[in-house]
């Protein structure tokens, strides 16, 4: 049976989230020394499950002045 995966857990930075076992940051038992996993949240933010990509013809928003 799988785990739920947590939508903002948290404290996301101690735990790998690369697979089902979670294990703690410093003791990973399937990455054999490999860095973990970030959660979502740490890379898109805490509403990172409700991201939507643009649909087709739907402008994107324009850049402020100063932006590249």
């Amino acid at each position: 049976m799988r785990k739920r995966f947590p939508i903002n857990p948290p404290h996301p930075e101690r735990v790998c989230w690369g697979c089902d076992r979670y294990c703690p940051a410093g003791s990973m038992a399937c990455g054999n020394g490999s860095d973990r996993t970030a959660h979502p949240a740490e890379l898109f933010g805490p509403d990172w499950d409700t991201w939507s990509p643009p649909q087709e013809g739907e402008a994107l928003a324009p850049k402020a002045q100063g932006e590249h």
